[in-house]
């Protein structure tokens, strides 16, 4: 028996074999691990570059006609050029899909590049785009939905209440939003002086009881004294910031004696003495500063649908576009006003 049988037939160099093999399994797989992922990395560094510089529209249309990139890629690449603000690339990429796509997703894609264009402030655009799909699909309520917001936009106020009429058709409740039209309407009246303006809008406002924010902004800026008396005391907090900056003469004390929001409200600003705590923090602390340090109120409003906060009032949030739903945030800052108004006297 040779030496060499013995060898092979020992357990120990068993072991030995056993774990070369494991070893050199491991090495195989990890350099081959990490040349796959080498070779992942090399084509998406060349795709970033091939887009690191927006592509021309030439190079657009030959990109999308090769088909290397599937159908939702490209529109997630367009997303992304529209979410950066490059609306012109993003419309360019909608275009080029529309002119290879199968004709079943023509619709959608035609619906992208309308949305695109009305983000883009394109509306006439975006209303042709809107209106075509809806020749060959009158009942779809998304795009009907868009196409009134357009109308909105471009203040054609009319077309938008006829275009809610296919949607209450089609079962969808639009009791708000022809109010809110209805509102708009008003408003942007040239022919309508202000009293009958408010006097109509105080109309439809018995009538639903919506958009009180809407309505008594306009009211109290026109006629304080109208406001005051068509005022339901129970939704004075919706109306905070406007109370805040009413002017003096035009409170009614005798409405704000009997509403605990309003006392206490009128008493952190400093016009009454009514109360001597408050259930609102920033009223409670203004009122125990008595005036004593420069403070005053800041307001921001909040969508309660989509939770978009922003510096200015609306009445339709503009990222969800849903209509009546902003809440007052209140904030304590300091009075800057004041501090201006106190150097002016000073050289006096």
């Amino acid at each position: 028996m040779s030496p060499f049988y013995i060898e092979f037939r020992d357990p120990l160099f068993g072991v030995i074999i056993f774990f070369a093999l494991v070893f050199i399994i491991t090495i195989s797989s990890y350099w081959w691990t990490k040349y796959k992922s080498k070779e992942k990395t090399k084509n998406l560094d060349k795709f970033l570059k091939d887009f690191k510089v927006a592509p021309t529209t030439k190079e657009l249309k030959l990109l999308i006609s090769k088909g290397e990139m599937s159908e939702k890629s490209w529109i997630l690449l367009a997303k992304l050029y529209s979410k950066n603000g490059d609306y012109e690339k993003s419309i360019e990429i909608y275009n080029e899909l529309i002119e290879v796509t199968d004709k079943s997703n023509v619709s959608e894609m035609m619906y992208l590049l309308g949305g695109t264009y009305f983000k883009a402030g394109f509306l006439e655009r975006s209303k042709k785009v809107f209106l075509e799909i809806l020749k060959n699909n009158p009942r779809l309520p998304r795009v009907l939905y868009d196409l009134v917001l357009v109308y909105e936009y471009m203040k054609e106020y009319n077309l938008a209440l006829e275009v809610l009429e296919p949607l209450d058709e089609l079962k969808n409740d639009i009791s708000l939003d022809s109010l809110y039209l209805k509102i708009l309407k008003i408003l942007n009246e040239s022919d309508l002086s202000n009293e009958l303006k408010a006097y109509e809008l105080l109309e439809l406002y018995k009538v639903r009881g919506n958009l009180t924010y809407m309505i008594f902004e306009f009211l109290f800026r026109v006629n304080p004294k109208l406001a005051w008396d068509n005022l339901d005391g129970s939704k004075s907090e919706l109306l905070t910031d406007i109370f805040w900056h009413i002017d003096k003469k035009d409170l009614d004390f005798d409405i704000i004696s009997n509403n605990g929001y309003l006392r206490e409200l009128y008493s952190a600003r400093g016009d009454i003495q009514e109360v001597s705590r408050s259930s609102v923090f920033e009223f409670d602390v203004l009122i125990n500063l008595d005036k004593k340090v420069q403070t005053t109120l800041s307001f921001e409003y909040i969508c309660d649908n989509c939770k978009n906060i922003s510096p200015f009032v609306f009445n339709r949030c503009g990222n969800c576009h849903a209509i009546d739903t902003s809440a007052i945030g209140i904030t304590l800052v300091k009075d800057f006003h004041r501090d201006f108004s106190e150097e002016n006297n000073s050289f006096q």
